[in-house]
């Protein structure tokens, strides 16, 4: 299916002016950003929930335009009418409904009726249909509200921070059955989170946001391998950040750790950090290049990795076995050339 979804919208807000421009045009967009960067009201936006000040919200399925929202030509249709579903991060079900009604909620009685029981059995729902919401687990909830967007045929998929409320075992569980559902989707879909790990296993691109501007957009995979931005960085989660100064094309001095590294990549002028991930090290020698002193490191046993933290601050990550519980850290640690990462402010 040839689909587009075009966002580009302006909005003032309480503490900064919210300006996204983006194409989406198959799979799973990512937006990653702390709380209170703009995420959430991109969505909405999206969804009709709450108006832009200005710009463009449109949907091309079939080289047929669907326009959401203009400013300029004064459109801006109600959400009822938008073929949007949107996941909230409290899933909004009806209370005094059943699971049944609820999945309902959305069609017209001129709706299929086999959408419903077909809905029910492809969320493993069988058995809870006369249940209310209360009487429900978190995961079971989660299913209702996917099975209630699913029900009326969106063509997009809006999904707000899904997994917030939840243990760390059920989210396991049902970031797999999310998974499964978004591969077999055949719209498009949006993921608002501030979970790196989430973004990185749902989405194919993904949008960085700090104070509602974006500040890295392109395919996921490439934004983790090179932030470009010091706030990138953090938020893909690179442990290791520090201020440099430039000695020549491929060296510098990172000057947090008062360390000389040499680099792969050509630094250009307006680098003024570098970032190294924490797994990134590994033992050496004395005299290898990009060496670091690891003695009198701290260490901190994790159930699966060890957390090893030099005396200048630099954190080290080393994969275990569960049964395994004694630890030395290496004289020197190195890290290569091309896993130094550079970055702007």
């Amino acid at each position: 299916m040839n689909n587009n979804l075009k966002v580009d919208i302006q909005m003032k807000l309480k503490e900064f002016e919210l300006d996204v421009d983006f194409q989406l045009k198959n799979g799973c967009l990512g937006i990653l950003g702390p709380s209170g960067c703009g995420k959430s009201m991109t969505l909405k936006s999206i969804a009709g929930i709450v108006d832009p000040d200005k710009g463009v919200v449109s949907l091309t399925i079939a080289d047929e335009e669907n326009i959401y929202f203009d400013s300029n030509k004064k459109i801006n249709l109600i959400p009822q009418k938008r073929k949007v579903g949107y996941l909230f991060q409290n899933y909004a079900l009806f209370p005094n409904m059943t699971v049944e009604e609820n999945v309902a909620a959305g069609l017209s009685k001129d709706d299929d009726k086999s959408i419903v029981p077909e809905m029910i059995k492809r969320f493993h729902l069988e058995g809870l249909e006369k249940r209310y919401p209360r009487q429900l687990s978190g995961g079971q909830q989660q299913r209702v509200a996917l099975a209630r967007i699913l029900a009326y045929g969106p063509d997009v998929i809006l999904l707000d921070e899904p997994f917030s409320a939840m243990d760390t075992a059920l989210k396991e569980k049902l970031r797999i059955e999310l998974v499964n559902l978004l591969n077999s989707f055949d719209g498009l879909s949006i993921l608002v989170t501030h979970d790196r790990d989430e973004v990185f296993q749902f989405c194919d691109e993904l949008l960085i946001l700090e104070e509602g501007k974006i500040i890295a957009k392109g395919p996921t995979h490439e934004i983790f391998e090179n932030p470009k931005r010091v706030q990138a960085a953090k938020l893909t989660g690179c442990k290791n950040i520090s201020k440099i100064e430039i000695i020549d094309e491929y060296h510098l001095k990172a000057l947090d750790w008062n360390l000389v590294f040499e680099v792969s990549e050509k630094i250009s002028d307006n680098i003024t950090h570098i970032g190294i991930r924490a797994h990134d090290f590994y033992p050496s020698e004395k005299e290898d290049t990009n060496v670091v002193e690891s003695k009198g490191a701290a260490i901190l046993e994790k159930p699966f990795e060890w957390e090893v933290t030099l005396k200048n601050g630099l954190w080290w990550k080393v994969d275990k076995e569960i049964h395994e519980h004694e630890f030395e850290a290496p004289e020197y640690l190195k890290v290569d050339p091309k896993n130094i990462i550079l970055l702007k402010e």
